[in-house]
């Protein structure tokens, strides 16, 4: 532990950490691991060339249990191990937050890039606690007391759930905002033009190029987040082929401060109706 290597990326977020191999990790080592994450919320390990599927799930676990995707492809024999593949349509070029439609979104997410584009296929990350910390008083006074509704549907399946515009890290106690792109709808609080104005700007302060680190992918290298408090985006500037290979650790509640007024009467149409 004592030749663990802690290289920030930016000023926001994000450090590479070397001396370590994933598949060697014992419990001292992954407390000193899971501390580095909660201060800098992903990290990346570069030299990893020889994690295999097994050791990539155990490291995983080590933070909770794994969630079986219900629709992302998976890695044969390894239904924990979901597959995304540029050539089968995974980029997700847009800011978002894993799973946030669902009643217990996931804590963290291990990214391994098992073949990458020679140029491009980068991937931001983005610190929700800077970007809550950068609100005005009034509105983050407003924002501690509002919820949000995240919603996902694919095909005949639809998930939906409210949770709070900031939540509260379970960990660390601090604040972050919890609204994103790809999947939050509505503030219920609010009429649909103030919904849609404030999440506009909830979108573009947490989104802001001073709170985002960006990785350059090698072959072999893992990006480990907490879900928590980041929103992240893989950037499209590429055209040949790049694949990962990812595990996502099950999740708990957002907790926050609480509604502070009722769900805004919608007439004429379904709250859940109304996008951004």
């Amino acid at each position: 532990m004592s030749s663990l290597e802690v290289r920030p990326l930016s000023g926001a977020l994000g450090a590479e950490i070397g001396g370590v191999a994933l598949a060697d990790v014992d419990d001292a080592l992954f407390a000193r691991i899971h501390q580095l994450l909660l201060e800098h919320l992903v990290l990346f390990f570069r030299d990893e060339a020889g994690l295999t599927p097994a050791d990539h799930k155990a490291f995983g676990t080590r933070f909770g249990p794994l969630e079986v995707h219900r629709f992302l492809p998976k890695l044969p024999e390894h239904e924990e191990i979901v597959v995304l593949d540029s050539d089968q349509g995974a980029k997700a070029d847009v800011w978002h937050t894993d799973v946030t439609y669902a009643p217990s979104p996931p804590i963290a997410s291990v990214l391994q890039i098992v073949q990458s584009p020679e140029i491009g296929g980068d991937t931001m990350w983005s610190n929700q606690y800077l970007a809550y910390e950068a609100l005005s008083e009034p509105i983050r006074e407003m924002a501690d007391g509002l919820t949000a509704l995240h919603v996902f549907e694919y095909g005949d399946f639809r998930s939906e759930a409210e949770h709070p515009v900031v939540r509260v890290h379970p960990e660390t106690g601090r604040r972050s905002l919890y609204v994103n792109r790809m999947f939050t709808r509505r503030i219920p609080q609010l009429t649909a033009e103030e919904s849609a104005a404030l999440l506009a700007t909830l979108f573009a302060v947490s989104e802001s190029p001073q709170r985002v680190c960006r990785f350059r992918w090698t072959e072999g290298a893992v990006a480990v987040w907490d879900n928590r408090a980041t929103q992240h985006y893989a950037v499209n500037d590429y055209a040949a082929r790049r694949v990962g290979r990812r595990v996502t650790v099950l999740g708990d509640e957002p907790r926050g401060d609480g509604a502070r007024w009722p769900h805004h009467q919608v007439t004429g149409m379904s709250a859940t109706a109304v996008k951004d």
